[in-house]
């Protein structure tokens, strides 16, 4: 009998199941790993029950915005990883990269006309609800999505939550029933299914699988139609294996201290979780119980009562508190909005007060005002900034607490708010290893003022938008070895 929470799984179409048929595909488009994983769980559990062997199809398109080979090669890890892991496996591993543009239209039909049902991760953001969506009308079978976002099911809040406090006393009163359901750590471990002697010829000749040694060859990336200026980050490598390692670093060397030194620029006590988690290379329920175990956790430590609070519910250490805090409340409130704000990545979805207050002030007199060219080159006057936007551009990130004032210099120094938007929007989804995210979303948005409130005095340009400055910035933290760091290395 499945264990899995009901509210996690989805038919996208009325195509009946096809127990006839000769296999169940696993399409695997966000959650990218083989752990901790309810749709590779549930893909387990149909092709058992209907005794047919299971296909593991990880496709990866050419066309999708902002493909890149920093974007590609991450992805192109953990399939490495996969194929290694899935080698004298019960499951047949079908890794496909576009080697020409649409070359890949008609795989999934194809497939989907041999099995019994397909099963489909659900992610909340970018262009996958379209693709899902656009995949069920044409499919003839059953086509299932699973959700393995996080600790909360997408479905079970009901409705948007505007503010991240909200959205925690929500979690406090309802979250021991999420805590207390985890998907299986190995869902292919010891369950026995009929084998696939080889995916049929008229597939595979036509869409050839991606080799083992294709996806190890670090060359490989380059002969695809992807965008080749944005490069491979080789001190992040994808993959479920390397997300392991860096949370485990994280947990034995950073998480103590986590509280105080996060947001120290120099200091980077962070997680550095967040790439692993976007591409799916690691699951929170792996993460969360991980902690929790660390920290000899049970379910009586739990506070009674349910308020909101950021301390204190948890009964855990300040540190794995202040953790759990980013990793729940504030990265599972972002999939919130997106799931239930059809448009969250618009002008229009900010609350109104922002919009009002940001509009009110979109022809006050900047002091700068800089281009998306200009920015995306680090050519500002702001030697802090310029630091930030080349950690992005070489990095692939930003250091946590400046990505927040990286945010707010873009608003103040763009020619009107919504060109800020278009331009964060831009460089983010652009040179992020966790752009395109919900929670990376956020981010920007929670510059404009979503999940905040109305803030004094009035500022030009800001309104009543939260105001942050570089100058505020050098007072609280030490940046002096970050800006040497940064600044220079340019184009």
């Amino acid at each position: 009998m499945s264990t899995i929470p009901k509210l996690r799984i989805n038919a996208c179409n009325d195509a009946p199941i096809r127990p006839e048929r000769d296999f169940v595909v696993y399409w695997m488009t966000a959650q990218r790993r083989l752990s901790y994983n309810y749709a590779l769980e549930h893909a387990v559990e149909l092709a058992q029950t209907h005794q047919v062997p299971l296909v593991i199809f990880e496709p990866l398109r050419s066309e999708y915005p902002w493909a890149s080979e920093r974007l590609h090669q991450f992805v192109i890890d953990g399939m490495a990883d996969k194929a290694r892991r899935l080698a004298d496996a019960n499951v047949t591993y079908f890794p496909y990269l576009e080697r020409e543009h649409d070359a890949g239209k008609g795989l999934l039909a194809a497939l989907g006309e041999r099995a019994v049902a397909v099963v489909t991760d659900e992610f909340p953001a970018f262009f996958l609800p379209r693709m899902t969506a656009a995949a069920a009308a044409q499919l003839d079978v059953r086509l299932e999505k699973v959700d393995s976002n996080g600790i909360v099911p997408l479905r079970a809040p009901g409705k948007a939550y505007k503010r991240a406090y909200d959205f925690r006393r929500w979690f406090q009163k309802h979250g021991r029933e999420h805590l207390d359901t985890f998907p299986r750590r190995h869902p292919l471990v010891g369950k026995q299914l009929p084998q696939l002697d080889r995916l049929p010829a008229e597939i595979t000749d036509r869409w050839p699988a991606a080799t083992l040694d294709e996806l190890a060859d670090p060359a490989f990336v380059t002969t695809l139609p992807i965008d080749h200026d944005v490069q491979p980050v080789a001190a992040h490598p994808g993959g479920e294996e390397a997300a392991r390692e860096r949370f485990q670093t994280f947990l034995t060397e950073r998480l103590e201290g986590y509280g105080n030194r996060r947001n120290y620029p120099e200091d980077d006590h962070t997680s550095r979780l967040s790439p692993y988690l976007h591409f799916g290379h690691i699951s929170t329920h792996e993460i969360v119980g991980a902690v929790l175990e660390q920290e000899r956790w049970g379910f009586d430590d739990l506070a009674d009562n349910a308020k909101g609070k950021r301390e204190g519910w948890w009964g855990l250490s300040e540190d794995a508190e202040s953790f759990l805090e980013e990793l729940i409340t504030w990265r599972e409130v972002s999939y919130n909005t997106c799931h239930y704000v059809e448009n969250y990545d618009a002008w229009e979805s900010l609350p109104d007060w922002a919009i009002a207050t940001l509009e009110e002030h979109a022809d006050d007199p900047r002091e700068h005002v800089y281009t998306l060219d200009e920015f995306e080159k680090a050519q500002t006057h702001d030697e802090l900034w310029n630091a930030s936007q080349m950690q992005l551009v070489k990095d692939g990130r930003i250091h946590n607490y400046l990505r927040m004032l990286w945010g707010k210099k873009i608003l103040h120094w763009s020619a009107s708010p919504q060109e800020a938007l278009a331009i964060m929007i831009e460089l983010n989804n652009k040179y992020a290893l966790d752009g395109r995210d919900p929670n990376s979303y956020s981010g920007i948005f929670w510059t404009l003022g979503r999940y905040d409130r109305p803030w004094g005095p009035e500022r030009e340009i800001f309104g009543k938008v939260r105001y942050m400055t570089s100058k505020s910035t050098r007072r609280k933290y030490s940046v002096g070895r970050y800006i040497e760091k940064w600044v220079g290395k340019g184009y």
